[in-house]
């Protein structure tokens, strides 16, 4: 969504907050050039959803000008330890810099919502789009051309079906507490995990190496289906997340 006014600035970064992949940034430091920043959390599915498209911006635009900083603020018990986001970070491959947002000063000053979040300013640190949660990924990388001046360019393909605008979904079962067995509606299903082992979803086995959102089943399109879960020794679940699917044709 394009701002609706041109005059609003870029918060500063708290001074103090933990930094991963670089040394502390200083947001009046980066004017000159556009610079996306999107809130995040790595236990978050809706998160996890977003970070492929924000990873390739990162590796599309970072050269041609763009600056893509991602605030991670903790939604989740294991998101609020340090030692295991760091941890999640490289095993997703983030490459771009990462702020620990753990006491959400940063997202204060935003005003934010919720995860995921991002905030696309131009070389004036004016807000120039914005969005909340997933989806409109298309009119993220267009506003990100536009600022660095290659809008002729052909945009990210959708990386998964149910990214697709034109996508008819289906809502899922609501989210359950802890590890959850039984009944479901939905086009695939996460798990909210710390720790190290593995878990069973219906007779896959998953390897959990830290704290994270993880993918335990995934379907071609909205299903009902029977979720049998087992949580092996290592590992505790705070959380059984179902995901939209597509409406079955």
């Amino acid at each position: 969504m394009r701002a609706p006014i041109d005059t609003i600035a870029a918060p500063p970064f708290p001074r103090g907050l933990t930094w991963i992949n670089v040394a502390s940034l200083r947001m009046d430091k980066q004017r000159g050039r556009p610079v996306l920043i999107e809130f995040f959390d790595v236990c978050r599915v809706a998160s996890m959803q977003t970070l492929p498209y924000v990873q390739a911006w990162h590796e599309r635009y970072s050269e041609r000008g763009l600056r893509v900083v991602s605030a991670h603020a903790p939604g989740y018990p294991p998101s609020q330890d340090e030692d295991a986001v760091r941890t999640a970070v490289a095993r997703l491959g983030i490459e771009h810099p990462v702020c620990l947002d753990a006491e959400f000063e940063l997202w204060r000053e935003y005003e934010n919502e919720g995860w995921p979040a991002r905030y696309l300013f131009d070389g004036d640190s004016m807000l120039f789009e914005f969005h909340y949660g997933a989806g409109a990924y298309a009119e993220t990388e267009a506003a990100i051309q536009e600022l660095l001046g290659i809008g002729d360019e052909p945009l990210l393909a959708p990386l998964r079906p149910e990214d697709d605008p034109d996508a008819l979904l289906v809502v899922p079962t609501p989210e359950q507490p802890g590890a959850y067995s039984g009944p479901y509606q939905a086009g695939g299903v996460w798990a909210v995990l710390a720790g190290d082992g593995v878990v069973t979803a219906n007779g896959r086995e998953i390897a959990v190496a830290g704290g994270g959102a993880y993918p335990l089943l995934e379907h071609e399109t909205h299903v009902e289906g029977e979720l049998v879960m087992t949580v092996g020794a290592g590992v505790e679940c705070h959380a059984t997340v179902f995901t939209p699917g597509l409406a079955p044709a």
